[in-house]
């Protein structure tokens, strides 16, 4: 594989926040879109449902939504995991394993960043550097994840069975690698809480609707945490530093209750929101 890809001339273009990017292997030229690559995924894992027009909704903000979020968050236990709950993780696992085979066979390449700090600066950063190298650097779940359940008790931490330049990949890995193609490359989406928001309610669509709620645990449940737990409004505390520097939310493992997945369906207006994919 490494000297396949000495061998190979990348170009990358980008039309209306579509990644974009040529192969040129041998005189053959392959192409990756990848809202097209999700909307082909879409129709292969889901035949039975409409055709899947991926694109981006953008949400309302509602504060209190967010802080509402944050605070269940807080007051949650670490770890309240039932055999349901269990087996909804066990599906997440699995689906975000066909996802990242349907990146990969789409050519796009997927490496482990061992560098200092994180790979990406901003989102921006982010879409450019994939558009323009055809390649994504996976900050690794052993350089950040947060305090918590750092034990075989988090389903998220367990082997994913992907090794990549010798480097074995946990679920969590995984779940990092498809939500950034799908939800912050392919849609355009940022990193703040707008973005977030954006990314998971797009990319949610190439998940079956059970796993819906973990999905909103461990994105929306998070960013809310992050961006407007109470631990942000005192002096001195972590509100006052940039993202950036903020401390990651422990890593809980629960399942909202389903009157939060209606409200954040909320925050998308009806134009924008399929109903039949409501949370």
């Amino acid at each position: 594989m490494g000297r396949q890809h000495l061998s190979t001339i990348i170009i990358a273009i980008c039309f209306d926040g579509n990644l974009v990017v040529e192969r040129v292997l041998g005189g053959e030229v392959a192409v990756v879109d990848l809202r097209a690559v999700a909307e082909h995924y879409h129709r292969d894992r889901f035949p039975e449902l409409p055709p899947l027009r991926y694109t981006r909704s953008v949400p309302e903000l509602d504060r209190d939504f967010c802080r509402a979020v944050a605070r269940h968050f807080d007051q949650a236990p670490e770890f309240a995991l039932g055999a349901h709950g269990a087996a909804l993780y066990q599906v997440l696992q699995q689906e975000d394993l066909r996802q990242y085979q349907a990146i990969q066979h789409a050519g796009v390449e997927v490496r482990p960043w061992r560098g200092a700090g994180q790979p990406y600066r901003d989102s921006a950063t982010l879409i450019e550097q994939v558009t323009r190298t055809g390649t994504l650097w996976l900050y690794l779940t052993r350089s950040g994840h947060g305090p918590g359940t750092a034990d075989e008790r988090h389903p998220m931490l367990g082997d994913a069975g992907v090794v990549v330049d010798g480097e074995p990949l946990c679920h969590n890995d995984i779940l990092r690698v498809v939500h950034d193609l799908f939800g912050h490359v392919a849609l355009g989406a940022g990193f703040g809480p707008r973005g977030e928001f954006a990314a998971t309610h797009g990319h949610r669509s190439l998940y079956p609707r059970a796993v819906w709620p973990v999905l909103f645990t461990e994105q929306i449940g998070q960013i809310c945490w992050f961006f407007f737990g109470d631990h942000l409004s005192g002096p001195g505390e972590p509100g006052r530093l940039p993202p950036a520097r903020r401390p990651y939310p422990k890593q809980k493992v629960f399942l909202y209750p389903q009157s939060f997945l209606a409200w954040f369906e909320r925050s998308f207006t009806p134009k924008e929101a399929d109903a039949r994919r409501a949370w």
